[in-house]
């Protein structure tokens, strides 16, 4: 129903995190979210998540018994359309590429103030997916290249389109400087991304910084 709160869902063993986060999103005037459940357990998440019929779920990526990782890809699995944050205490960039290809929506450092997950929460409910700018700059600059190079496998266009991804260049802008459409420019994209293994937009541009494709012209 139009204009209906969001439905989230928290899975956290944070007690004083999953309170301050609850008690932010229940009390707003605008009434734009219901936490509809919490839990302390990854084992109960994809429970929790069906029962609930939830748009987005909170996943800490330190949860018992399994991990959050393990967690996310089950909720993935089992509920598509749901929406995905992942959380954790650091800002590290390995995990925050594995929360990524586990299914995740998006990452966010704990460091950040409950407040500022909001912004966030409603991004991904309009389908954006979510990475803090530093965050994103890092792995963007990640200098680890993979064994296997998908470089040689890849025409020119496929390259050129690759780097302008990684430079973090929107749609349009790749449209204008390939000269096609926005709309062969939104279809080369989603080809590229499946061709480089990737599970998103974001993803692809991390893999492209690893590749050394920040190194190129854009």
């Amino acid at each position: 129903m139009p204009g209906s709160p969001l439905v989230v869902v928290i899975v956290d063993d944070h007690a004083l995190f999953t309170q301050g986060l609850e008690l932010l999103l229940g009390t707003r005037a605008d009434h734009l979210f219901d936490v509809a459940g919490t839990t302390t357990n990854g084992d109960e998440a994809v429970a929790l998540v069906g029962k609930n019929r939830a748009d987005i779920v909170t996943i800490d990526l330190t949860l018992p018994p399994r991990g959050g990782l393990e967690a996310i890809a089950a909720v993935r699995a089992a509920y598509p359309a749901t929406r995905i944050l992942a959380l954790s205490g650091t800002e590290d960039l390995a995990l925050a590429e594995r929360a990524l290809r586990s299914g995740a929506d998006g990452f966010m450092a704990k460091s950040s103030d409950a407040d500022a997950l909001v912004a966030p929460l409603l991004a991904l409910a309009a389908g954006m997916k979510v990475v803090e700018a530093d965050l994103l700059e890092k792995l963007l600059t990640s200098s680890r290249k993979p064994e296997n190079d998908l470089l040689d496998k890849l025409g020119p266009q496929q390259v050129t389109l690759w780097s302008l991804l990684a430079h973090g260049l929107e749609t349009t802008e790749i449209a204008e400087r390939l000269h096609v459409s926005e709309r062969t420019a939104k279809r080369l994209v989603a080809s590229l991304i499946q061709r480089v293994g990737a599970r998103n937009r974001i993803e692809a541009a991390a893999m492209g910084g690893r590749y050394g494709l920040l190194d190129a012209d854009s």
